[in-house]
C-alpha cells in the first residue's frame, strides 16, 4: 500500500515539475518575442525620426539625448549602444524578417551579433545555422570569428544556389552537402604541436570528441573509431565513423597527415562502397566520405571531379591563424571556386 503511495506521489511530482518548466519555457519565449519586437519598434521610431529632420548630426544627437531621458525614467539599460543597436536592427530587417527571426527563437544576443554582419546572405547563413543547430550567443559568435560561412563548402556556390539551400532548411528542415562541409576544419582545440602521428591526430579527436562534433555540425553522430571492414583476406580500417541525422548519410571520415594525394581517393571509395553494400540502411542514402588533410591542391581535386563520388576533401588547422590571414586564404578560394563555376557555365553555353 504504502509502496504505490509512493508511485503515486513520484508521478504527481514529475506531472506537475513538468507544468512548471513548460510553463517557464513558454514565459521565456514569450518575454524574448516581446524584447526583440520593443527593440526593433524603437529603432524604426528612431529611424523614421531622424530621417525627417536633415540637419547633419542630428542622428547622434538625439540618440544621446534621448539615451539620459530613457535612463532617468527606466534604468541604465537604455544606454546610447542600446539604442544604436536598436537603430541598425530595424534598418537591416523588415517586420516580416524579425517575426521570423523572434519564431525561431533567436535571442536579442544573438540577433545584435548578426546585424552588424555586412553581407545579406552571410546573416541569412546564420540566422539559418543558429536556429537550426541551437548555438548559444557566444556559440555564434565564435562561428563568426572563425569564418565559418566563408569555410562552409555553400559559400563557393552561386548566390542562387546559397539562398535555396537556406530555404530548404527553413522550411522542411532538408540539409544539403554543401551546408554539411567545410574547408579549413579548425581544429586548434586538440592541443596537438610539433610531430605527431596519424594515430595521435585521432586519438586527440576521440579525447575531444565533444569539441570536434561542434566544429563537424550538431548533426554528426559518433559512431565507430577504427572501424573494420573485411574484404577477402584483407582487412581495412575507417578512422572515424559518423552518422549525420539529417542528411540520413553514414559519414566516413579518413585522416591524413600530409598533403592530398589522388590514391586516397580510391582508398575512400573503397570504404564507401563496403559500407553502402554491407551498412546502408533501406531508409538511408549512400554513404559519403571526408578526407580531412594537412594540405591540399585544388586543380588536382577539381581534376578528380569527387563531387559525383559523394567525396569531399578539406584541410585541418591546428591553430587558428590570424583573423586577416584567415580571410584573405578563404575569400580567395571562394573567388576562384565561383570563376571555375562560371568558366563551365560558359563552356556549355
Amino acid at each position: 500500500m504504502e509502496i504505490n503511495l509512493v508511485k503515486k506521489e513520484m508521478i504527481l511530482f514529475r506531472e506537475i515539475s513538468t507544468l512548471i518548466a513548460g510553463s517557464k519555457q513558454r514565459f521565456l519565449i514569450k518575454a524574448n518575442t516581446e524584447l526583440v519586437m520593443l527593440y526593433w519598434y524603437i529603432g524604426t521610431k528612431l529611424n523614421s525620426y531622424i530621417l525627417k529632420n536633415e540637419r547633419a548630426g542630428y542622428g547622434k544627437e538625439i540618440v544621446k539625448k534621448l539615451s539620459i531621458q530613457l535612463i532617468l525614467k527606466f534604468g541604465k539599460g537604455w544606454d546610447e549602444k542600446t539604442l544604436r543597436h536598436s537603430l541598425r536592427c530595424a534598418e537591416i530587417f523588415t517586420e516580416v524578417q524579425i517575426v521570423s527571426a523572434v519564431r525561431r527563437q533567436l535571442s536579442w544576443t544573438h540577433i545584435k551579433t548578426i546585424i552588424y554582419i555586412k553581407d545579406e546572405l552571410q546573416r541569412e547563413f546564420y540566422l539559418t545555422m543558429t536556429a537550426h543547430e541551437r548555438w548559444s550567443s557566444r556559440q555564434l559568435q565564435d562561428r563568426i570569428n572563425s569564418m565559418l560561412y566563408e569555410r562552409t563548402a555553400i559559400s563557393k556556390k552561386p548566390e542562387q544556389v546559397i539562398k535555396n539551400d537556406l530555404e530548404l532548411l527553413q522550411r522542411g528542415k532538408e540539409m544539403t552537402t554543401d551546408l554539411t562541409f567545410k574547408d579549413p576544419y579548425i581544429l586548434d582545440f586538440l592541443g596537438l604541436c610539433d610531430t605527431f602521428s596519424e594515430r595521435d591526430l585521432e586519438q586527440a579527436i576521440v579525447y575531444q570528441l565533444q569539441l570536434f562534433i561542434l566544429e563537424l555540425g550538431n548533426d554528426f553522430a559518433f559512431l565507430a573509431r577504427q572501424k573494420r571492414i573485411a574484404i577477402g583476406d584483407t582487412d581495412y580500417f575507417i578512422d572515424l565513423l559518423f552518422y549525420h541525422r539529417k542528411l540520413r548519410r553514414l559519414v566516413a571520415i579518413d585522416l591524413k597527415l600530409g598533403k592530398f594525394e589522388h590514391s586516397h581517393k580510391s582508398q575512400m571509395e573503397l570504404y564507401l562502397r563496403w559500407l553502402a553494400k554491407n551498412e546502408q540502411q533501406p531508409h538511408e542514402l549512400p554513404p559519403i566520405g571526408l578526407i580531412l588533410c594537412a594540405d591540399k591542391n585544388d586543380e588536382l581535386i577539381e581534376l578528380l571531379e569527387l563531387n559525383s563520388s559523394g567525396i569531399h576533401i578539406a584541410q585541418y588547422l591546428l591553430e587558428l591563424p590570424p583573423k586577416e590571414v584567415l580571410q584573405e586564404k578563404l575569400h580567395l578560394a571562394i573567388q576562384v571556386a565561383k570563376q571555375r563555376i562560371n568558366n563551365k557555365y560558359e563552356e556549355h553555353v
